[in-house]
């Protein structure tokens, strides 16, 4: 892993590196104390640049700099020749040259992240990115070289590739650097190549780190990350990192990442039942921070003992639907008539409160359900004649149950998704779980877009017999 090391800074180094240490202890004892796991403890520190390597090639670079200077011939990178609406992708390949990073066995991290970082690129090639190594052979380049390179082609993003090390040869796993400082869209890539690296290798899932002080993540000013794909100290898992199919596994989880980052899945996020004070206020404001739009049906009843939640909701860019005006289902599913005057009493308590002329309904309880099975397809035909359009969903957190646990709501939602392409998900802004839950949820799902449901997309249904 890269370090934050200058000539200048060697003691400094030294006085942060002897901190870590005496850090890295007390975790220790106080994960043994605990019973905790000894390896989701440790905070690992991974070969850095060779200090010695790296204070010479900068001096080495000083002097070219400050020869160019004076001849009037100042070396700068070189724009990048881009293809319009082409992204822009730098490998990294740690390390390298004389700086050969970790090394276990005579295996060397530096070839390994060369030889992972050529399968990304030969990839990324292949799908019509456009990516390019930070070191392209065996070659010693400084970091900060790399970094400038890259901010001076204006690449889109950055991913660094290392291997990582530690004294306990039992520890082993994935784990992934960035900056939180520099936005969600580092922390969003991180996620991703995190994410889908440990899914198409199947390796432990170790931390995902916002708190990165490494230049390469640092310095870049585009997103970036910087990903620890294992442990050559581990035997096992080195070696495995050793094998052409095991990078393969690790590039295709990186390049999967990446694809995703640049071309996200869609999610439309539905809340039925609301508005209520507490919760809905909540949901908002979590919705508001992260800039996402969502949908919610509301119930009439609820509207008009909560206009003024009712009103933010429209006020903010949500999609205003119409779930019901008293969810009595026994009632409403009686006969098509009784379902159409519980509606239209739902649409004009809605309209008089927020303003909007609603097109989209829920049904109460789907539209297939224990207790409308006698008339939903009549329901949703006479609806449809009076221009309107119902939206089932695919996916949910099944939050609608006694005493939700807000981490289960995560799983079911994930596990529910099932990976489709385009999800519209069910959740109740009613719920105090869900709120709870849903900042977390939201970070779970790097690799949807998160947008409102309107007309123009595409209905779900459930099936009508």
């Amino acid at each position: 892993m890269y370090k934050r090391i200058s000539y200048e800074q060697m003691k400094k180094r030294e006085t942060r590196r002897k901190r870590r240490v005496r850090v890295a202890c007390a975790l220790l004892v106080a994960a043994a104390a605990a019973g905790t796991s000894m390896a989701l403890a440790l905070n690992t520190l991974a070969a850095p640049e060779n200090p010695e390597i790296e204070a010479e090639e900068n001096r080495k670079a000083e002097l070219k700099t400050t020869a160019e200077t004076i001849s009037g011939n100042l070396a700068l990178p070189e724009a990048m020749e881009r293809e319009p609406g082409v992204p822009v992708v730098v490998i990294d390949p740690g390390h390298g040259g004389e700086d050969e990073g970790c090394e276990k066995n005579g295996i060397q991290e530096k070839d390994i992240n060369l030889a992972i970082a050529e399968m990304v690129r030969d990839r990324l090639e292949g799908m019509g990115y456009q990516a390019v190594l930070a070191r392209e052979d065996d070659t010693y380049t400084a970091k900060e070289e790399r970094v400038k390179n890259a901010n001076a082609w204006e690449a889109d993003i950055y991913v660094s590739i290392h291997q990582n090390t530690f004294e306990d040869e039992s520890v082993e796993g994935i784990e992934t650097w960035y900056d939180a400082g520099k936005g969600a869209d580092n922390e969003r890539l991180a996620r991703l190549i995190h994410q889908e690296t440990l899914k198409s290798t199947g390796a432990k899932a170790r931390e995902l780190r916002g708190d990165s002080e490494l230049h390469v993540t640092r310095e870049t000013v585009m997103p970036s990350c910087l990903v620890e794909t294992g442990f050559l100290s581990n035997s096992e898992e080195g070696g495995k990192l050793i094998t052409s199919e095991y990078q393969q596994k690790i590039a295709d989880g990186i390049v999967s990442g990446i694809d995703l980052y640049f071309h996200p899945k869609t999610m439309y996020l539905t809340f039925d039942d609301g508005p209520y004070v507490e919760n809905t206020d909540r949901v908002l404001t979590i919705l508001k921070e992260r800039n996402i739009k969502a949908t919610f049906f509301l119930v009439g009843e609820n509207v008009e003992r909560n206009p003024d939640m009712a009103r933010r909701i429209a006020e903010e860019g949500h999609t205003i639907g119409i779930h019901c005006y008293s969810h009595d289902y026994e009632k409403i599913y009686e006969s098509v008539d009784s379902y159409v005057r519980d509606f239209e009493k739902a649409y004009e308590v809605i309209k008089e409160t927020t303003g909007v002329e609603a097109k989209l309904f829920r049904f109460p309880g789907g539209s297939v359900n224990a207790y409308n099975k006698r008339v939903c397809k009549d329901i949703a035909e006479k609806m449809t004649e009076m221009g309107f359009i119902y939206y089932d969903w695919n996916a949910s957190l099944e939050d609608a149950v006694q005493n939700p646990d807000p981490k289960q709501l995560i799983t079911n939602a994930r596990e529910s998704a099932l990976g489709r392409q385009n999800v519209v998900m069910l959740a109740h802004d009613v719920v105090y779980a869900t709120g709870i839950c849903l900042d977390e949820l939201l970070d779970e799902l790097p690799e949807y877009e998160m947008k409102a449901l309107t007309e123009e997309v595409e209905p779900v249904h459930f099936h009508m017999d």
